[in-house]
C-alpha cells in the first residue's frame, strides 16, 4: 500500500508539472502540456488504479493550490478524470471461456479507442459551455482569441499565396470559428488521448508490469452501434445554435476514431504487401504534414466497418493476415 500511494504523489506531481508547463507560453510547452495524461495512465495501468486516482488528486491538488480553482478545474474534467478513466479500462477483465483465471478476456482496443473519442468529445463540450451558453457569444470569444493569438492581425482570406482550399478554409475559420475550432479541437483531443494511452502501454510493458497481453491492433473493431451514432451526430451538424456545434465536435471525435480504424485497416491489409514500411511511413508522414489524409483513414475505416474489407481479404489471402 505504501509503494501505491508513492508512485500515485509521485505520478501526481510529474502531470501537474506537464500540465502546469503550458503557463509558460514557450512553443516546448505545447508538447509537454499534452502529455499531461502520461504519468497518470503509467500508474494506473503499471500499479493500481487507486496510484492513478491518488495522482489525479494530487495533481488536481498542487494546482489548485498553486494556479488557484479554473486551472484545477480544467486538469480534473479535461485530463485527469478521462486519463484515469481510460486506463481502469484497459486493465479491465474478465474469465473467458472455461471461467478459469488463467484465461482472461480484456477490454477490447476497439471499445478503448470509442472511449477515448466520446471523452475527448465530452471534454470539448465541457469547456464550450463553460465559455458560453449561445452560438454568438461562442463565435464572439472565439474570434477575440483568435485576434489575440495572431497578435491582432487576422490573415487574410485573400491571400494569393494560399491556395482556393486553404482560402476557403481560412475564410470559414475567421468568419465562423464555432464551426471549425470545436471539431478540431475534438480531432486533437481524441488522437492526444488515444496516443498517451498507447505510449503509457508501451512503457510500461518495456518494463515488464504490464499484465495484459498486447493486443493485435489491426484486428480492432468497434460496436455496431457507433456507426449509427456517427450517422445522426453528422445529420445534427445542420442544426442551429449550440445543438449544431455540439454535434459536429461529437461528429468529429468519432470520425477521427474512424481514422484510427482505417490506419488499423491499412496495417492489417498491407501485411503481405512489398514496400509495406514505405506505404505506411508515406501515410503517416501524409496525414503528420497535410492532415486532411486523416480524413481518406476514416473512409477506410468505415468502408471496413460496413464491407468487412479485412474479412474479405482475408478469405481470399494466407490465413496469417489477422495474426
Amino acid at each position: 500500500m505504501a509503494q501505491i500511494v508513492l508512485i500515485g504523489i509521485a505520478g501526481g506531481a510529474a502531470s501537474a508539472l506537464l500540465f502546469a508547463s503550458i503557463v509558460s507560453g514557450s512553443l516546448l510547452s505545447i508538447p509537454l502540456f499534452n502529455l499531461a495524461p502520461l504519468p497518470i495512465l503509467i500508474v494506473a495501468i503499471g500499479w493500481h488504479q487507486l496510484a492513478g486516482l491518488l495522482a489525479v488528486l494530487v495533481a488536481s491538488a498542487a494546482l489548485a493550490g498553486v494556479f488557484g480553482g479554473l486551472l484545477f478545474l480544467n486538469f480534473i474534467i479535461g485530463i485527469g478524470l478521462p486519463a484515469w478513466w481510460l486506463a481502469y479500462l484497459a486493465m479491465l477483465a474478465r474469465p473467458a471461456g472455461n471461467g478459469t483465471a488463467a484465461g482472461l478476456e480484456w477490454y477490447p482496443v476497439g471499445r478503448l479507442v470509442v472511449w477515448a473519442a466520446v471523452l475527448a468529445a465530452l471534454v470539448v463540450m465541457l469547456v464550450l459551455f463553460m465559455i458560453a451558453t449561445d452560438a454568438e457569444t461562442l463565435r464572439a470569444m472565439l474570434k477575440k482569441s483568435l485576434a489575440i493569438l495572431v497578435g491582432g492581425m487576422a490573415p487574410s482570406a485573400d491571400d494569393r499565396t494560399l491556395d482556393r482550399p486553404a482560402r476557403s478554409l481560412l475564410a470559414m475559420l475567421l468568419e465562423h470559428p464555432e464551426r471549425v475550432l470545436p471539431p478540431g479541437a475534438a480531432v486533437l483531443t481524441t488522437i492526444t488521448q488515444t496516443f498517451t494511452l498507447w505510449l503509457a502501454a508501451r512503457v510500461v510493458r518495456i518494463s515488464g508490469r504490464l499484465r495484459r497481453p498486447w493486443p493485435q491492433v489491426s484486428a480492432m473493431s468497434f460496436p455496431p452501434a457507433v456507426l449509427p451514432l456517427l450517422a445522426v451526430t453528422l445529420a445534427a451538424t445542420f442544426l442551429p445554435d449550440l445543438i449544431g456545434i455540439a454535434a459536429s465536435v461529437v461528429a468529429a471525435s468519432l470520425l477521427t476514431a474512424y481514422a484510427l480504424l482505417g490506419l488499423a485497416v491499412l496495417h492489417a491489409l498491407t501485411r503481405q504487401v512489398r514496400g509495406r514500411g514505405f506505404i505506411l511511413g508515406g501515410v503517416y508522414g501524409a496525414i503528420a504534414v497535410l492532415g486532411w489524409p486523416l480524413l481518406l483513414m476514416s473512409l477506410l475505416g468505415l468502408a471496413d466497418a460496413a464491407l468487412d474489407l479485412r474479412g474479405r481479404v482475408a478469405g481470399r489471402g494466407p490465413p496469417s493476415l489477422h495474426g
